[in-house]
């Protein structure tokens, strides 16, 4: 070889030396001086045993929680290991027969494998697990008790919003995204409502203890000391804007009808109270009997399970009649001393459309029309507005329309914090075109003016429009969470951040919200009115059509209330919607006024506790829905939340 390749020669010789020599350090280290791997490889002789976290608690605005643990256990299987124990007495204990005992030993094997554990029968009555733990000397050790903290909802309400929790199934942890990743057969996932949202901030971080085994595979101890465990990490807490007397006592105020409730801090876009009626004790969906109870309430015909606050849309009726005036007055085809002689209804469209009211003047301006909620004034508005020639032609006129609509969140999700919220419908073009096939004018849909037609709102989006008015322009996202106990994040920014709608001049809202305080004091919500207090609002009765065999038929109308007080620094918006229950002054406003004064004042006074007592007692759902429904009696049978009816009695007692 040539000299010259001599020093290459050895710098290769002395690159491979010094690998070789670093291979060879570090298996010594590994198999001589650290013990810690071959430790743990030593399947035969430890147990590796998971000890699941706490789920992070849910409190209301003031420190209540409404949303805890308790713990259950779990019985866990490790079939390798199971040997000559009596099966019968077990079985015998658990409820169960041979053939259900063999299919579960069979698919826990099919899941696990023999020599790992899992879930033989997950969480334990407590009956059951009593009778177990007295005898589980006889079933070891291929059986082990596992603690499992459940859920445990403190007043029994907030079903709709609060969700529950399930064990992840096999098709979310054979998810090709990898979204459920750090989860594993076994483990509890939030399902729905801010169980679901806020999943990866409550659900906390497992912990492994491993233990020495004797030569009978009886646990005898932690592996050095401990050395190797992990400890388990409690899940962070979540701090709610919802006031839990709120929602207690619009809840009761909703048993036996059909509807829903929000009520927001205007100040915040908090969520005080969402109601969605018929609801049920959410303890049903907690503990061994979760999965019986879920299939009961997914098939009763009031569909409970429904989340009628976020999902349900309605015509707004009468309650639609301050935007359509806003958006009127911000577009400057009227002023606030604007008048329409109606003389009974509008005849303006080749057809005659009743008003409510005939008396001359009652239509004189805006703050009169409104606080008379004549129809006709509306529809007339919404067509001076969107045939405005500075558009440039009624289809983007309409364009112009629903642009402002969805500024004020109608036809768009808000946003809320928990999943599910739909959209709503709004007359956009390409809903008009669709419907009449590209030939309309402002005449074809001149019902949204007041209300009615190709109209559906959330009850969240009505009550964020109060907030809107409310603070006389603009409003946060609606949400629940308002803080997250030692979190750094800016997952809630977007909850804090304005957002502002149109440029609307505060005399267009002043007049708006001046004919809405009329409606409380002299018009048709005079139930709303809260001594010392300036309400304003807007009674509605929704016409309610459904298609029957085939058939367009009308069915008894909606009761609707939107509001907010006081009327200056307001401190609560609110959105009521009693389905199939006639005028809105009949249980909309009612209801509402009850909530709102509580929560203005902190009581209830003693000339309104009648009135509530009548609310609570008061049934609208059909007779036919109620005799086909089983949640009364599920709701009676499976009640755990004594707290609950406490605080109500507390509640009126004040």
């Amino acid at each position: 070889m040539s000299v010259y390749n001599q020093p290459r020669k050895r710098v290769i010789q002395l690159i491979v030396l010094g690998m070789v020599s670093l291979i060879v350090v570090r298996l010594f280290f590994l198999q001589v001086v650290e013990t810690k791997y071959s430790k743990l490889a030593d399947a035969n002789a430890h147990l590796r045993k998971v000890i699941y976290p706490s789920r992070g608690i849910i409190y209301d605005r003031n420190g209540r929680a409404i949303l805890r643990n308790e713990a259950l256990y779990d019985l866990m299987v490790t079939p390798a290991n199971v040997k000559k124990i009596d099966t019968a007495y077990l079985c015998e204990i658990l409820r169960i027969d041979m053939e259900e005992f063999r299919k579960r030993i069979t698919k826990a094997i099919i899941k696990e494998g023999r020599v790992r554990q899992s879930v033989f029968a997950s969480l334990l009555p407590p009956d059951v697990y009593g009778k177990l733990q007295e005898s589980m000397y006889m079933f070891q050790p291929g059986f082990e008790l596992v603690l499992r903290p459940v859920r445990s909802y403190t007043y029994g309400v907030g079903a709709s919003f609060l969700g529950y929790i399930s064990e992840i199934s096999p098709a979310m942890l054979a998810d090709s995204l990898g979204r459920y990743s750090a989860y594993q057969q076994g483990d509890y996932i939030g399902m729905t409502g801010l169980e679901r949202t806020y999943e990866n901030i409550l659900m906390g971080q497992r912990g492994i203890q491993y233990l020495v085994k004797d030569n009978l595979n009886r646990p005898q101890g932690s592996l050095e000391n401990g050395e190797f465990d992990t400890v388990a990490i409690a899940g962070k807490n979540l701090r709610l804007s919802l006031d839990i007397e709120l929602q207690v006592l619009g809840e009761r105020m909703m048993q036996g009808k059909v509807g829903s409730i929000v009520a927001i801090d205007p100040a915040t876009g908090g969520i005080l109270a969402m109601v969605s009626g018929p609801t049920f004790d959410p303890n049903l969906l907690a503990g061994s009997y979760r999965a019986q109870n879920f299939n009961k309430l997914y098939q009763d015909t009031t569909s409970p399970l429904y989340n009628r606050a976020i999902q349900a849309m309605y015509p707004p009726g009468s309650t639609f009649k301050p935007i359509t005036g806003l958006i009127a007055l911000d577009e400057g085809v009227i002023t606030p001393a604007f008048g329409y002689p109606c003389h009974g209804g509008y005849a303006q469209c080749g057809r005659f459309i009743k008003c409510t009211h005939s008396n001359p003047g009652h239509a004189a301006n805006m703050r009169t029309a409104m606080a008379n909620s004549c129809n006709a004034y509306f529809m007339h508005l919404y067509r001076l507005s969107v045939d405005n020639n500075k558009w440039g032609g009624t289809m983007k006129g309409q364009a112009k329309w629903v642009e402002y609509l969805n500024a004020m969140g109608f036809g768009e999700r808000l946003g809320v914090d928990i999943p599910s919220e739909v959209r709503g419908i709004v007359p956009d073009t390409a809903r008009m075109n669709y419907r009449y096939r590209g030939l309309w004018n402002s005449c074809s849909e001149v019902y949204v003016g007041m209300g009615q037609g190709l109209l559906g709102v959330t009850p969240l989006q009505l009550a964020n429009a109060m907030a809107i008015i409310a603070n006389r322009g603009h409003y946060y996202l609606p949400h629940f969470v308002q803080s997250i106990d030692n979190d750094n994040s800016d997952l809630l920014k977007k909850y804090k951040e304005k957002h502002s709608v149109a440029h609307i001049s505060d005399e267009a809202f002043n007049s708006v919200v001046l004919g809405m305080e009329d409606v409380v004091t002299k018009g048709t919500a005079r139930g709303a009115q809260i001594e010392g207090v300036a309400v304003c609002g807007k009674t509605g009765t929704a016409e309610n059509k459904a298609r029957i065999n085939g058939k367009i038929e009308k069915l008894k109308d909606h009761s609707l209330f939107v509001g907010f007080a006081p009327r200056d620094n307001p401190k609560i918006a609110i959105a009521v919607i009693v389905e199939n229950a006639g005028f809105g002054s009949t249980y909309a406003v009612p209801i509402a006024s009850i909530l709102m004064e509580k929560y203005l004042t902190d009581t209830i006074s003693a000339k309104r506790r009648p009135i509530l007592q009548k609310m609570m007692e008061t049934v609208t759902m059909s007779n036919e829905m109620r005799a086909k429904s089983k949640l009364d009696s599920l709701n009676r049978v499976n009640y755990t939340a004594a707290q609950g009816d406490d605080l109500l009695r507390k509640i009126i007692a004040n």
